[in-house]
C-alpha cells in the first residue's frame, strides 16, 4: 500500500477533524451533488419538566431532551418556557431537542451552540435576549418541522450561522418586528443547506427601518425548482416592504445562492 500524498493527507485530516464536531454530514460545496442532511441518532432521551440553566460549557453527548409537563408545549403560543436557558458566554454542544420542545433555547447574552439539533422546532428553535454587544454563534446542526420561526433574535448583537441545515420551515431567522424595546441587528449566514417544501419560505427576515444587516454567502437551497424560497425579506417592523439583494441591508450576489 501507497503512502497517501500530502495533499489527500491534509484532506483526509481535515474531513476527520470536521466530523468530530458533527458537521461533516451537512458540509456542502457549490461543486458538489445535492444531498441532504443526515439527522443524528440520539444517544438515549430525556425528560425535561423544567428550564435548564446552563452556563460554562455542557456537552450533551448526544441525548436527546423533550419537554413534559410544563415544558410539554410545541405550538406556537407566545411566553413559553424554553427546555434550556444558556447565560451569558455558555456553549451548548451535542444535543437534540425532540418533541415537544416547547421555545427551544434561550440564549440570555452571547452563546455558542455547536452540533445542536432539534427535530420538531415548537414555538421556536432558539432566541436570541443578549445587548448590543452579544454574539451568538450557531455553528453545525440543522431544524425541522417549524411551523414558523426557527432563530428569533430579540435582543441586540450579532447571530453567526455556519455549517446549518434547515427543512420544513417558514423562516430560518427573523430579527423581532414588535419587540418592545428594539435594535439595529445584524446575521452573518455561511454553508447554508434549505430543503424547500413548495411552499413560500424566509431564509432571513430583517427590519430595513433598523438598519439590520444580512449577510449570505454559500447558500444551497435543494428541491425548489419553483424558486419559492425566498432567501432575504425586507420588512418595516412587521410589515413585507420588499425582497432580494442590495448594497445597504440584503448582502448576497446570484453567485452565494445555488439551487441544486
Amino acid at each position: 500500500m501507497t503512502s497517501a500524498t500530502p495533499q489527500r493527507a491534509r484532506r483526509r485530516a481535515l474531513t476527520g477533524a470536521v466530523a468530530a464536531l458533527g458537521l461533516g454530514m451537512i458540509m456542502t460545496t457549490h461543486a458538489s451533488s445535492a444531498s441532504a442532511a443526515t439527522w443524528p441518532t440520539p444517544n438515549g432521551s430525556e425528560a425535561v419538566s423544567s428550564t435548564i440553566p446552563v452556563s460554562g460549557t455542557k456537552d450533551y453527548g448526544m441525548k436527546r431532551l423533550y419537554g413534559t409537563g410544563d415544558l410539554a408545549g410545541d405550538g406556537q403560543e407566545e411566553g413559553q418556557d424554553p427546555i434550556l436557558r444558556l447565560s451569558d458566554g455558555a456553549v451548548l454542544k451535542n444535543v437534540i431537542l425532540g418533541a415537544p420542545a416547547a421555545d427551544g433555547i434561550h440564549c440570555m447574552g452571547s452563546c455558542t451552540l455547536q452540533n445542536v439539533w432539534w427535530e420538531d422546532v415548537g414555538e421556536d428553535a432558539a432566541t436570541f435576549r443578549g445587548g448590543t454587544g452579544a454574539t451568538y454563534h450557531v455553528i453545525g446542526g440543522g431544524a425541522k418541522k417549524a411551523a414558523d420561526k426557527v432563530f428569533q433574535h430579540n435582543g441586540g448583537g450579532t447571530v453567526n450561522i455556519s455549517n446549518f441545515a434547515v427543512q420544513e420551515f417558514k423562516t430560518l431567522y427573523r430579527s423581532c418586528g414588535d419587540c418592545s424595546t428594539q435594535y439595529t441587528r445584524n446575521v452573518n449566514l455561511n454553508t447554508i443547506e434549505v430543503t424547500g417544501t413548495g411552499t413560500t419560505a424566509r431564509i432571513v427576515g430583517i427590519n430595513v427601518n433598523r438598519n439590520d444587516v444580512a449577510t449570505l454567502r454559500n447558500i444551497t437551497i435543494l428541491n425548489d425548482a419553483s424558486r419559492k424560497v425566498i432567501p432575504c425579506q425586507k420588512y418595516n417592523n412587521n410589515t413585507a416592504v420588499g425582497t432580494g439583494p442590495d448594497s445597504t441591508n440584503c448582502l448576497y450576489s446570484g453567485s452565494d445562492i445555488v439551487y441544486r
